[in-house]
């Protein structure tokens, strides 16, 4: 799926007039919950003090985390001696105690029921469907599978909400619904989950993606976690067993069209810094041009590569 034009919108009608907090905020970006939040906080104008939490390393059950959160999950804001966690809560917290006003979150009682079913509809049914297809492997299973069927069942009921409407619970703009609807569907998209079956919801997600602020940092997010899986099933299996995987022409100009787009204005694979990750994939690149395959014709690939160094750049 292509690209979408971003951030053209006036989001600053949500915004308080200055940034008026700096909270602590313990995140995943591959996570589309943890995505939700980062895209309300930047809608509504308050700054976040990233915490990237790696769950592999346990960083969730290290005491002082415990301490913060003993339900030891992500995302985690912490705002003073406040500590809350759950996505959506957050994205409510943030919205009444910052927003200028409820534009995204409306004081009339029967529009903020909608918000609120179509936050528990995200919550409960699209994004868990999504989980339960996609996680297990990393990939979406069969067409003919169930957990493809439910997953497809979920999005034909999203469908139906946006039928004549442009925003997720309706009304004439962007709501905290649309937000978090917007980070689990994105995650789709990367997914190469085929939304283009569904003229509505493909239609607002190309509309709404243009009005969300970090909507750009949301999809490179999600793309994170696909670009783990990608580059990893080719290369763990050598790293883990020393049993050579072969790697067809066609999957390494797969792997090297999604690099050359997930780079796009970045300078490392996790941000500003070397990681761990950006040595690991840059073994399944020299492995790429031993087969002959030049990667000449992608730029951001060879501009990453070279700050890395250690590559014969061909």
């Amino acid at each position: 799926m292509e690209q979408h034009e971003c951030e053209l919108f006036d989001t600053h009608q949500f915004r308080t007039n200055s940034l008026l907090a700096v909270m602590d905020f313990y995140y995943l970006p591959g996570s589309a919950p943890c995505r939700a939040v980062m895209m309300v906080a930047e809608t509504v104008g308050v700054e976040l003090n990233y915490k990237l939490t790696n769950l592999l390393n346990g960083d969730h059950l290290k005491p002082e985390f415990l301490k913060l959160n003993p339900q030891h999950c992500l995302p985690t804001l912490v705002d003073g001696d406040f500590v809350l966690w759950e996505s959506r809560a957050i994205a409510l917290y943030l919205v009444e105690q910052y927003g200028k006003d409820d534009r995204l979150y409306p004081k009339e009682v029967r529009k903020r029921a909608v918000v609120n079913q179509r936050l528990f509809f995200d919550a409960t049914v699209l994004y868990c469907r999504f989980a339960e297809a996609f996680y297990p492997a990393m990939k979406l299973p069969a067409k003919d599978s169930r957990e493809l069927q439910k997953l497809d069942q979920a999005v034909a009921m999203l469908e139906v909400f946006l039928e004549g409407k442009e925003f997720v619970a309706g009304g004439d703009g962007l709501t905290v619904a649309d937000i978090s609807t917007l980070a689990t569907i994105t995650t789709f998209d990367v997914a190469d989950y085929d939304l283009e079956r569904y003229p509505n919801v493909y239609s607002w997600y190309k509309r709404v993606s243009g009005l969300t602020p970090g909507w750009r940092k949301n999809r490179r997010g999600a793309m994170q976690a696909i670009l783990y899986r990608k580059f990893f099933q080719v290369y763990y299996p050598k790293y883990f067993t020393n049993v050579e995987r072969e790697l067809g022409e066609s999957e390494a100009i797969e792997l090297l069209n999604f690099l050359e787009q997930f780079l796009d204005g970045i300078t490392y694979l996790t941000g500003e810094v070397i990681s761990p990750i950006d040595r690991q994939v840059t073994q399944v690149i020299g492995k790429i041009q031993q087969q002959g395959i030049s990667i000449s014709q992608y730029s951001n690939v060879l501009t990453w590569a070279s700050n890395i160094g250690g590559l014969q750049l061909k």
